[in-house]
Order: structure tokens, then sequence, then C-alpha cells
């Protein structure tokens, strides 16, 4: 019988330990290792049992126990240290206040959701996971960040296998009051945000409140009793439901969050945000609700927009339209005005209008309309930055890729919580220190029969894990038959391991190994270098083509030469990986090159001594330096897909059997493996600190949040009248434009054989109709050119104006030829005014020919 509700229940804890209750309240001990083994003493064995959960643990465990400890005066002075040292982390200055620059006094950081612990599961992957490991790094900084998503009643999905291979669905329901969460209360009354629906009803949510750190995370709730069923459901499941379904989460995430922010400055005090950061186009929302707070006030619609886009960051995760979100214009069109009341619908219908949608007929883009509201915007690496200027390109026509106003933060992964107590050990015992991202790896700092020893004894532990993983999976999958001696002697754990494990669509091809079956099959058989692969990941509910991958693999897997060599453990989650990343000696990732944004496992494999096996795509692209792993070679110019595959799988085959396995297994009089330690080492050595999301989170605020913090206070100069006047300007330019043209480009001042050195005399009249040459910027662009075609390696110089007649302006410069070959140049017209954020911001340009 089940039962229709379940909750949590937790033990008296005794007056002497209520620090536990403390450091059970706060997050940082999914992070903080001498916290997570202060609850493992309470009792080893349930600590496993719950996940590493301290709110299940003192649920469970027995009330003779902890009366045990509450007399045991060491435990007793250990845990209130503990609450001490936590105390001093949450008050003490950190790196954000010993900085010399200005910043913000708040950030809203929106997330549709986050990986923060395994305890609090609120996210489906690598987008969540990195919300996590931004709130948590912002934390460690002394970041004033506030989170804000949205609390899913089910999370994700629990992932299953069926007999034949295919992927199922559950999803368990979460008890917020067993987790670590608290209501936002306003007195005793808990808060609740309302967005009004076009139907005449109210969808109200409460607001839980999680400490991460020094950081507070805001998450909206709908599953309360004012709320009729289907409005209850809305906050059912993480990406579930239908196009209106996930309207609603996204204009609650935005609309309910910045409304929900509201309700903390004024219950606890806290500063309203001076930047929001939109973590993809999810929160996008949040900006039109920003104006409509403006409007309010009186404000018109230009001068609004420009208060909050220039406090305002964009960062994006996908490197491919079919990634984002897309509702229909209609749609949308119904909502706005019930939702935002008093936002003029034509100007907000526009922001999420895709360039070529002429007539206004197609789909309302959300990244499109963040992009428009952000005046910061970030992909998260270098080639993905890359990418996304050439996918978003068409918001800013007439501009070269790199001019697009989208740079890009590379990912980080939270150290502390990803790196194995085993290397934090093997640290403290080497340098006396427990900070593995900065301490001196390297060939004569640490022992090599010792790294090789704590690497096999994390091996060790993904072997026993996945075995427990592979037989629970086996007894749920056949009910009360015996669990084989193969699944219980699964993997090896003196075997090289490769790991694989990532969310399962197609693009990241995860049956890219099996392209030779045949070849792949005498690798992981060979007998004197043996391979095996650990493989997890879960494929979104209505993408079947990705669970015929995962059934494809499972097939692979089954074959009676390879059980044990060849294992997928499903329900890949935080719990999973925290095991797996240590476990592995490589790392694999072979996606489609360039659509991997970042990928951020193999980062947390590289922090804990696993060498990368990966296409030169995402952060692998800017980090592979030959020797901390391999890369295998991308087959761009291949005819068709299955071309590509069959290409990248040989160079991958090729690589496992004639490089990575001799590395591994060729030993030297030690009995080590001197080339792996050596690669090991320099992978520590050289990637622990630029990995880690401290660097990550302080990247984004020096370029990212304090430029945006200083913008936002310029426009917002003179009680906004900075801010007014740049919409007027902006809206006189824009109008002005059509007219403004380059009449006539001459040059002199070279011989007819220029050479290295010369200087060229470039003039230009430039007819500006109604505006003034203080409106623009007058550039000669020169560059190498082949043939006529697009200049590269290009260069700008500012032309200086002169008098001119009837709108007309001569501008000249003299540019020096400081490069040999074949150049080329052009003159163009920009607009310009000291508060843009680029030179693109209008996307107007008027270019000579």
């Amino acid at each position: 019988m089940k039962p229709i509700r379940t909750f949590t229940v937790r033990a008296v804890v005794p007056e002497s330990l209520q620090a536990l209750e403390e450091l059970a309240a706060n997050l940082r001990w999914s992070w903080h290792l001498p916290v997570k083994r202060l609850f493992e003493r309470i009792d080893p064995a349930l600590w496993r049992e719950v996940g590493e959960d301290p709110i299940a643990l003192l649920g469970d465990v027995q009330p003779s126990r902890l009366a045990e400890l509450a007399a045991d005066g060491s435990f007793v002075a250990d845990a209130e240290a503990q609450r001490d040292e936590l105390r001093r982390y949450l008050g003490e200055p950190r790196w954000y206040q010993q900085r010399d620059e200005p910043g913000p006094a708040s950030i809203g950081y929106f997330s549709p959701e986050f990986g923060i612990a395994q305890a609090l599961p609120q996210y489906s992957g690598g987008l969540g996971i990195l919300a996590g490991d931004h709130l948590k790094a912002a934390s460690d900084l002394g970041l004033p960040l506030i989170g804000v998503g949205l609390f899913y009643k089910a999370g994700y999905f629990a992932q299953a296998i069926s007999r034949d291979g295919w992927q199922l669905e559950s999803y368990p329901v979460l008890d917020p009051d067993g987790l670590p969460l608290t209501v936002l209360r306003e007195g005793e009354t808990p808060v609740e945000i309302g967005l009004d629906l076009p139907d005449g009803r109210v969808l109200k949510a409460r607001v839980w409140q999680a400490a991460v750190g020094r950081v507070t995370l805001l998450l909206l709730d709908t599953d309360v009793p004012e709320n009729d069923d289907d409005l209850r459901a809305v906050t059912d499941r993480l990406y579930g439901g239908g196009g209106e379904h996930r309207l609603l989460q996204e204009l609650l995430l935005g609309v309910g969050g910045i409304r929900a922010l509201a309700a903390l400055a004024r219950v606890a005090g806290t500063p309203t945000p001076e930047v929001y950061h939109m973590n993809e186009g999810h929160a996008g929302f949040l900006g039109l609700e920003r104006i409509r707070r403006r409007l309010e006030q009186g404000i018109d619609w230009g001068t609004a927009l420009e208060l909050v886009r220039a406090g305002t960051v964009f960062t994006t995760h996908t490197p491919v339209p079919a990634g984002i979100d897309r509702f229909e214009r209609d749609l949308v069109a119904r909502y706005l005005p019930t939702v935002l009341p008093g936002i003029p619908a034509a100007q907000a219908l526009a922001l999420g209008t895709e360039p070529g949608d002429t007539d206004g007929t197609g789909a309302f883009n959300m990244a499109i309309m963040g992009l428009r509201l952000a005046g910061h915007a970030n992909g998260v690496a270098k080639l993905h930055g890359q990418v996304s200027r050439r996918m978003f390109g068409d918001l800013w026509p007439g501009f070269d890729p790199d001019e697009v106003p989208i740079t890009s933060v590379t990912n980080g992964v939270h150290g502390p919580s990803w790196i194995d107590p085993a290397m934090v050990d093997l640290a403290e015992r080497s340098f006396g220190s427990t900070d593995t991202e900065h301490v001196p790896w390297g060939e004569h700092n640490v022992n090599g029969g010792e790294l090789w020893s704590v690497k096999r004894a994390m091996r060790a532990n993904l072997v026993d894990d996945a075995r427990r993983r592979l037989a629970a999976s086996w007894a749920e999958q056949r009910p009360g038959s015996i669990v084989p001696d193969w699944v219980l002697n699964a993997l090896d754990p003196d075997v090289l391991t490769v790991g694989f494990a990532r969310r399962v669509p197609t693009y990241k091809r995860l049956t890219l190994m099996l392209e030779d079956p045949e070849r792949f099959e005498r690798i992981l058989t060979d007998p004197d270098r043996p391979v095996q692969f650990v493989i997890a990941g879960k494929s979104h509910p209505a993408d079947d083509a990705g669970k015929h991958l995962i059934q494809q693999l499972v097939k692979f897997t089954e074959k009676p030469e390879l059980r044990g060599k060849i294992v997928f453990l499903p329900d890949y989650d935080i719990g999973m990986a925290k095991v797996l990343y240590p476990g592995c000696d490589v790392w694999l990732n072979n996606p489609l090159r360039p659509l991997e944004a970042c990928g951020t496992s193999g980062m947390k494999a590289a922090m804990n001594g696993a060498l990368n096996l990966s296409i030169l795509d995402g952060w692998w692209a800017e980090f592979s330096d030959g020797e901390n792993g391999w890369a295998i070679p991308s087959a761009d110019a291949a005819g068709d897909g299955d071309e590509r595959d069959r290409i990248e799988a040989a160079a991958l085959y090729d690589l496992l059997e004639h490089r990575v396995a001799p590395a591994f297994y060729d030993r030297g009089a030690d009995g080590l493996p001197g080339e792996w330690l050596g690669m090991v080492r320099h992978t520590l050595a050289t990637l622990s600190a630029d990995l880690g999301a401290d660097r990550m989170v302080a990247e984004y605020t020096e370029r990212l949040y304090a430029p945006a913090a200083a913008q936002a206070d310029a426009v917002a100069a003179a009680d906004g009248g900075a801010a007014g006047e740049l919409a007027a300007w902006k809206a006189k330019v824009r109008a002005a434009w059509p007219a403004v043209h380059v009449v006539h480009v001459e040059s002199a001042g070279v011989a007819a054989v220029p050479y290295l050195g010369d200087t060229l005399h470039v003039g230009a009249i430039v007819d500006l109709g109604e505006l003034s040459p203080d409106d623009v910027r007058v550039e000669v662009v020169s560059g190498r050119t082949k043939g006529g075609a697009e200049l590269t390696d290009v260069s700008r110089q500012e032309l200086v104006a002169a008098p001119g007649d009837e709108g007309q302006y001569r501008y000249s410069a003299e540019v020096a030829l400081e490069r040999a070959g074949r150049i080329g140049y052009t003159v163009r017209v920009l607009p310009r005014h000291a508060l843009l954020t680029s030179s693109a911001e209008l996307g107007l340009v008027a270019v000579a020919g």
C-alpha cells in the first residue's frame, strides 16, 4: 500500500548538540569536508544510506546514539568548533570585501535549475550544476549574490533501465520540510507571490529559502492550497509539460523572481540587486517586470529600457538554435496584459522577435529577448563565445562576428565540492594544505607511489559503487531473482578506466565508441592492456532519439564476452558523479564540434587527476596542451555525418590503443607508470587553479558585474535623466540613420609600390543627414585580404572630422602601413555615445561601397 503523502519527522537533538542543527541548516556542509566528516561520525553506515544528507541523518538516527554523542565531550567540542568556524566564515571579510575597486552591493542570479547537493535535487545537468557551483564560489569569495529559481516538487526525474535497455522515468515527490529549506516569512505569515492570469485566476507561489554558505537562494513553489490543481502543478517538474506550462514556469521565474527579491528586501532588509544575471533565457521576463516597475513610476518605455539594460548580464549556454526556448507569439501576447499590466504589448513582443521576422508572426524567442534586455552578454568558453557571436550575429547586422558584443567567460567548477577527500588528504600530507587547487603539484613535489596509490584507491571506490548500483538495477529489473556473480564482480580496480557521463542529446554522441564494435571489443578485452568503460547519462523524457542511443549502448554491454568490462549506470546524479570523476583514469568527451558549449565534467575529472580524451570543443579547446590528455582530431571536412563519425571513432580507437593504454600500462623498475604519472602531475599543476569556479566568478565580477553596476549608475545619473537622454538620442539616431552614408573615399601619400612603414592618407566625405559629428565615429578599417574577400587580422583607426556643407563632412587620417602582404581597407560610420556599452549596440553601421 502506497502513502498519499510523506513527511520528515526529525529527532529531538539534545541541547548540547544544537550546533549540529545549525550546521545542517547551511548547505556549506555540502562542500566543507570537516563538517561532512563530523556528520559521518554520528553513524557512518546511515550517513552513506541517506546520501550524505545531514537533515535526513538527524531524522533517522536513533535517539540513543544522539544521547551517547551528547555525553561525548570530544564530539560536542568538535561540533561547536565547526559551528564557530561557520559563523566566522559567514561574517568575515573575504576576497570581494578586500577588492580596491567598487562593485555592486547586491547581485540577483536567476537560473531555472540549481545543482548544489544531492540532498536538494533541483537540477537536470550542466546548466544547474554550473549554477550551483556559481553560488558556492560566490559565497567563498564573499560576493553579495542572491540566487533565484523554482522549487520543483519532483525535481527532474529518476532514471531506471528496463530489461530491454529502455530508459524509464519516475518522479518521486520531494518533501520540502525534509530539505535544507525554510519558508520566507513576514512576521509569522509566509510570503506569497502572485501572478494575475488571463482567465481571472491568480497563480500563487510561496518562497523557500536555502542558505548556500553566505548566499541566499530563493525558490518559488506553486504547490500551495490557494491554487487550483492545475496551477499547483506549474512547478511540478523541471523542464516538464508543454508550451503553456513551460511559459508559466518562465513567467514565474522572471516576474515572480523579481517580486520575491522585493519581498526579501522588505522582510530581511537585504539590498535590492544593482545587477541582474540571467543564466540562459529562461529568466528573460525579469527584464519586463523591472521595466513595468519603472513605468509605474511614470518613466517612459525608452528610459525604463535603458535603466534596465545597463545593469543586466545575460549568459548563453547553448551553441545550437534548437536549445533555445521559443513560444508561440499569440500565447505570450495573451499572458502579457495580466501578468505584466501596463507593459505595452507591441514593444514587449518586439524584444523577442527574431531577426528576419519582418511581419512579427514568428515565434517569441527567449534568448533574443534576453540579449536585447542585457547590456552585457557572454558565452561559457572561448570557442563557445565565437559560436555565439555567429549564431546571434543577425542582431547586429553589418558587423563582423568578432565585433558582436558577446564576450566569453569560461566555466569553472567548485573544487571543494568535486575533489575527492583522498586527494584532499594527499595534498595535506604532501603540502600541509587542503587547498588542492593551489598547492604546487609537480614532479618533485608529490611522491609518485603515493599519487598512484591514491588514484588506485579512488578507482576501487568507483568499482565498489558501480557494483552496488548494477546489483540494485538488476534486482529492480528482475524482482526476486538472484544477482549473478558477474554483476557483483563487474569491473576491475586495476584496469585502465574510462568514464563517460552526461546528458544524452544526439550531438554528444554517446555511442560513437560503438562505431566499429569489433575493434572496440578488442580494446576492451585486450589480454595485456585491457580498458574498461563506466558510462552514465539521462535522456530528456521526450527525446526518443537519445533513449535509443542508451538502449543501443546497454545492449552492447550485455554481450556475454563483455560483461563487467563496459557498464551503464542508471540515474546519473551528483552522488554518482562524486565517485565517478575521481575513480576514472581517463575522461572521454566526443561531441560534434563545436556543439559543446563548455563540458565541465572533464574539468571535475581533471581536478581529481584524470586525463582528458576529448574532441577539441568547449573548455578543452583552450586548455588542451598535449601533456594533460589527448585531443581527438575533428573531421570537420567530412562529406556527411556518417563519414565524420567513422573518421573520429577511428581516431579515438587509435589513441586508446597506441597512446592511452601504453602510457598507463608501461611500468618502470619501481612498478609505476612514469609517463602517466607525469601527465597526471602536469594536469593537477597546470589546470587545477584555472578550472576553479572561484576564477570564473572573479572573472564575472571584474568583467561583467562591476562594469554593469557602473553602467547602471551612469545611466541613472540625474535621477534617470541620463537614461532618458540616451533613449532620446537612440531614437534620433535610428530615425536619421537611413540618410547616413559614405559619399566618397580617397587615398594618397604612398608611392606606386608601397613599403612597410609608409603612410597612407585616407580621406572620406560622409553625409550625416540630420546627425552631427558628435553622434558618430568614422573609422578606416584595414586588414589582410585575398582576392577581394573579407578582411582578416583587422585594425581600426578613427578619422578626424573637418567642417562640411549641407550635412556633409570631410574626414581624414594618416594610416601607417605596419604589415606586409595584400592589404585592403574600407571606411565606415558608427553611432557614438558615451553611455553605449559597445559601438555595435544599436546594430547600425554605414560602410563605404
